[in-house]
């Protein structure tokens, strides 16, 4: 009866809520006809991907795209646009040439993209035959000691390619978001490094980075790697060098498509002497060292609320295989469209809205968490030291998971939240986004302000192609992104920072937990 009773009150409170939440249904129909009518969110995209090219933190392709949203952005009229530095990240880096090609036992030219933060194979076009290392660990290693300088070198791989069946593209079912709907809260599970599976599989992390390294000492004249989850050209690549100052320069580095890279070793294993030449240059770029995020904002308006703030954002940086299109000028473009509509339709807020481009997300969030470090929140003795301006944001909103449009929202844990989001949710119930997921979605830059106690969202979008196609890969190019879904997606965002600027209160919080217990978040 008890926990009848309980559950009859939660009820009725969020029903409470529910019926209490202001929806300003003009501005809403007015966002709608502006973002389906008068779209340019493909013209950013188009900016941000193939005028920019790719987007690696402090390379010239990031800084192409920086200072071209700082200036859109304060054509549009919003204030106080700049690239604002965050602290130093380390070395930018580009691929300026990359040709490699089998050319006996015959001629085949290979798919191949170096891996970023490594070298290139000197002024002479590189021509050798390839050694296959097969070593399952640092002591089987020890019989290629002494015998890897300025050889071609790729390591033995158990991957198999197998055809797939199923479609590249696919949307959430309207089951899988109805379990989402009625998911509940779990406590806290073991801790992940207590994970038996997952502590296999950071040793066999931790095994292969060792064992890079010991080739790296050996210093090969080229590298060749693979991913085993590309297949039909599809190559993802990231880094295979380091970005710090002091860091040395990795030997020259390549990701090849998997069908390439099993062919070699096919013909390696048969006995068949395969050889390489290569051309690859790279270029690193130490002049300025620090990461620069691009801020801007729309000032508020009301006297008791224009020094709160609601923010926005996604991360600008990519990696260097495409240009980095669902990953994330998708989300860059729409939090970028979304402020336009706003200012387009002359939105007036009461709170100061505040967008941010973030660099160094794919090198774990640095952007956005030294954002938080020098605005919001620092720690001193393992506790949190809060600055003023932490208490002043309502919320951000994150959009980072691909062009797919958005169904919903993750609540990151904060159910007082759920009445709020499903009632702001209902005008856009038509266009597919109705559910609201206690769940997370992790592994991006609103958990840098979830961190500090600022109530940071993340949107549930359509995977589409990001997890099968495009993330991290060379086909993340513009001609991925979905039009519709990116229009759809920015009037739903918004609406939400809207409706985030109008009320009367901030947003609900969660507490704030001590920061060793948060930094699990990541």
């Amino acid at each position: 009866m008890r926990k009848l009773f309980f559950a009859f009150t939660a009820s009725f409170l969020l029903s409470n809520v529910f019926c209490q939440e202001k929806s300003d249904t003009d501005m809403i129909d007015r966002i709608k006809k502006e973002g389906t009518d008068h779209s340019k969110v493909m013209d950013i995209a188009h900016h941000l991907t193939d005028v920019s090219g790719p987007r690696l933190t402090n390379s010239p392709g990031f800084m192409r795209a920086a200072n071209w949203a700082k200036d859109e952005l304060a054509s549009w009229g919003l204030v106080n646009a700049q690239l604002e530095p965050w602290g130093e990240f380390g070395k930018g880096w580009q691929q300026e040439k990359c040709y490699v090609a089998m050319v006996s036992p015959y001629y085949q030219p290979l798919i191949a993209i170096p891996r970023a933060w490594t070298s290139g194979t000197g002024k002479k076009l590189l021509t050798g035959e390839v050694v296959l290392i097969k070593a399952e660990d640092t002591t089987a290693m020890a019989q290629y000691a002494g015998k890897l300088k300025d050889k071609i070198v790729m390591t033995w791989s158990t991957a198999q390619m197998k055809p797939s069946f199923e479609p590249d593209a696919t949307r959430f079912a309207d089951t899988t978001l109805d379990r989402m709907a009625v998911e509940e809260m779990h406590p806290a599970g073991p801790n992940q490094q207590q994970n038996p599976q997952r502590q296999n599989q950071f040793s066999r992390f931790a095994m292969q980075r060792r064992m890079n390294e010991m080739i790296n000492q050996q210093k090969p004249a080229l590298l060749l790697t693979m991913n085993q989850n590309g297949n039909d050209g599809t190559v993802f690549v990231a880094s295979g060098g380091q970005y710090t100052k002091d860091a040395l320069e990795a030997p020259a580095s390549v990701a090849l498509s998997s069908d390439d890279y099993l062919r070699l070793q096919r013909l390696i294993e048969d006995g068949i002497k395969v050889e390489i030449e290569a051309d690859i240059k790279t270029k690193f770029f130490d002049n300025d060292l620090k990461g620069y995020n691009v801020v801007a904002e729309i000032p508020g308006t009301d006297p008791k609320l224009k020094d709160e703030l609601v923010m926005l954002g996604g991360h600008l940086d990519s990696w260097h295989g495409a240009t980095g299109a669902t990953d994330n000028a998708a989300g860059c473009s729409v939090m970028m469209e979304a402020v336009r509509l706003l200012t387009t339709l002359h939105v007036q807020p009461r709170r100061t809205i505040r967008i941010v481009l973030w660099s160094g997300e794919e090198e774990g969030l640095l952007g956005s968490r030294a954002y938080a470090k020098n605005h919001f929140a620092d720690t001193a003795n393992g506790q949190w030291v809060l600055k003023p301006e932490q208490s002043k944001v309502s919320a951000y909103y994150n959009v980072d998971n691909g062009t797919g449009k958005i169904r919903g929202v993750y609540l990151q844990g904060n159910e007082a939240e759920r009445a709020i989001f499903s009632k702001w949710l209902e005008p856009f119930n038509d266009m597919g986004a109705k559910t609201v997921t206690i769940n997370n979605t992790g592994g991006t830059d609103h958990l840098s302000f979830d961190r500090v106690g600022i109530p940071g969202f993340q949107f549930i979008q359509d995977e589409v192609e990001y997890n099968t196609r495009t993330h991290h890969s060379n086909m993340d190019d513009y001609d991925h992104l979905v039009p519709e879904d990116l229009k759809q997606a920015a009037i739903i965002v918004a609406t939400f920072v809207y409706n985030t600027a109008q009320r009367d209160e901030k947003m609900p919080r969660k507490e704030l937990l001590p920061p060793a217990r948060n930094q699990r978040a990541f």
